[in-house]
């Protein structure tokens, strides 16, 4: 796997995207940093009972087991390929464009529309969805934007991405202080995140596998995982990341982070 500060930039938009690609707002891609990432969603309001790790390896079980568990989400960096492009065009050709909204939602979902933004996008997908909504603290930004956003359609939702200052700031103080340098964000770069999350069906029950990308046409079902099963499981894995690195072939540009309990 790639280290784990590698930047990250959304593929083309699609025909469907809310705005033309040269008039949308345009973010500094984020580094795919822990540090960074948990001090822009605490900034933004997740509480400090939760950060992102590193994951060193999702095939060595010695390497997984210093990630608290349960994680909450994952987040893959990986390469746009030709490979994964045509793996999207032909997934999504049989998928109608989402248009959920409200509380009946099985997962919330945000269509991305600001360019270089899809670190940003991975992080609200995984605090918006599962149990990790339950540690977004009330009155604060990320607070606002889910209950906001939970009424809206995609393309609401995404107008009101693009006008919410708050979000606008945070993001672009943490991805200024990267380790590397950083690049500007009209740039093209072939990295992207997607955001795998576990949504549970009742309270010690089953749950369901969600694969959240705000470039693709909704959010994707993996698959059932069981009460003791998260998004670093056996299976998760085989569904999520797992799949990248096989179509990949020879190309290991991937990192990983989790979303789980604090090390404190």
């Amino acid at each position: 796997m790639a280290t784990p500060t590698s930047t990250a930039l959304d593929p083309a938009p699609t025909a469907t995207a809310a705005a033309d690609a040269g008039q949308r707002p345009a973010f500094i891609p984020l580094e795919a940093n822990p540090e960074l990432m948990t001090s822009l969603l605490h900034k933004l309001g997740l509480s400090p009972a939760l950060q992102i790790h590193d994951v060193y390896s999702i095939t060595e079980p010695e390497l997984l087991a210093f990630i608290p568990r349960p994680a909450l989400a994952l987040l893959l960096v990986f390469p746009v390929s030709a490979a994964y492009t045509s793996h999207r065009l032909a997934e999504d050709a049989a998928e109608a464009e989402y248009a959920g909204s409200g509380d009946a939602e099985p997962v919330l979902w945000y269509r991305q529309t600001i360019r270089n933004a899809c670190g940003l996008m991975g992080l609200l997908h995984a605090v918006s969805n599962g149990p990790a909504k339950g540690f977004v603290q009330e009155d604060t930004p990320l607070a606002r934007l889910i209950a906001q956003s939970t009424p809206l359609k995609p393309l609401e939702r995404s107008a009101l991405l693009e006008r919410t200052p708050e979000l606008a700031a945070a993001h672009a103080e943490a991805a200024s202080q990267g380790d590397t340098v950083a690049p500007d964000a009209q740039d093209d770069v072939d990295l992207h995140y997607v955001c795998f999350v576990k949504t549970e069906d009742g309270e010690g029950k089953s749950g369901t596998l969600w694969e959240l990308d705000g470039a693709r046409k909704g959010p994707i079902r993996r698959g059932t995982l069981g009460p003791d099963e998260d998004v670093l499981s056996e299976k998760a894995l085989l569904w999520g990341p797992l799949k990248f690195l096989e179509r990949e072939g020879a190309d290991m540009r991937f990192s990983c982070v989790a979303l789980a309990g604090s090390l404190d």
